[in-house]
């Protein structure tokens, strides 16, 4: 802020923003539990949660035979992984500073910067949470095998994309529509537990139900990661290439939506926050 002009070489630039957004990054790791020890534990205790409350509901209402052959906790920890990276990758870039954030006002930040490191810090905890419960399941409990293991974290990265994509656009259309857009988040959010498609497969159900998922990113992002895990399943009504085509569309219109955002910014739109 107070410091003179200085020309600066591209690959200087680069290394600098770089640098910024990984400090940006570690402080949103570490902005939802002062010990990053704590908030990895949090992390895990609630994908264990889901884990043993999707288990329990499928024991119960006897859905275990419509599952794959193979590991039923697996298949059940294949949906919950990219179910919840993806729906907090959306409140991750939705809860991020906007244009009028006290935060904006230090020369070297901006909202790219911001928006990247709110996103690396949930892809940092969920992988870390995936590695671990994987971790433990397969040493404590039972031996696990994914048939392409680089495949199927492909599928967990697109699912956490896609998330991205979607809180881009949600949170350039915040400081417009607050309100609106925190109660879209919402039921998007909250439908995904259906929506996502992780309590079943796609090839087990009728074309005429399965209108009503493949309109969802995250949907195909979780059949086809099951696709990579499991060696007895090829998914058929899915496809890589739809969430990859809908999360770079949704990546520029949110780029542009914000960009138009920042230039009209107000003071005032940070005053309920």
């Amino acid at each position: 802020m107070f410091q003179p002009p200085s020309n600066r070489s591209m690959l200087h630039s680069a290394f600098s923003t770089v640098e910024l957004i990984f400090f940006a990054t570690v402080r949103n790791v570490r902005k939802t539990h002062g010990n990053a020890l704590m908030g990895l534990l949090l992390s895990i205790f609630q994908t264990v949660i889901l884990v043993a409350v999707f288990y329990v509901m499928f024991a119960v209402l006897g859905l275990r035979g419509s599952a794959l052959r193979g590991d039923f906790l697996l298949y059940i920890m294949s949906g919950i992984f990219l179910f919840l990276t993806h729906n907090k990758a959306v409140t991750a870039i939705l809860s991020s500073e906007g244009p009028a954030s006290p935060m904006m006002h230090h020369g070297p930040m901006n909202t790219p910067i911001v928006i990247a490191s709110a996103a690396l810090a949930t892809l940092y905890i969920q992988t870390l949470s995936l590695v671990v419960v994987l971790f433990v399941y397969h040493v404590g409990f039972q031996r696990i095998e994914i048939d392409r293991p680089a495949a199927a974290y492909g599928m967990f990265l697109l699912a956490w994309f896609s998330g991205l994509s979607i809180g881009l656009v949600l949170l350039a259309m915040k400081p417009w529509a607050p309100n609106a857009v925190n109660i879209i988040a919402q039921i998007y959010t909250r439908a995904n537990m259906i929506a996502s498609g992780k309590m079943f497969v796609a090839n087990n159900v009728p074309t005429a139900i399965l209108a009503f998922f493949d309109w969802n990113p995250l949907f195909h992002c979780i059949d086809q990661a099951r696709g990579f895990v499991f060696i007895n399943y090829n998914p058929h009504y899915s496809s890589v290439l739809y969430p990859v085509i809908v999360s770079l569309s949704l990546i520029v219109i949110g780029m542009m939506g914000e960009f138009y955002t920042r230039r009209h910014a107000s003071i005032s739109w940070g005053a309920g926050k």
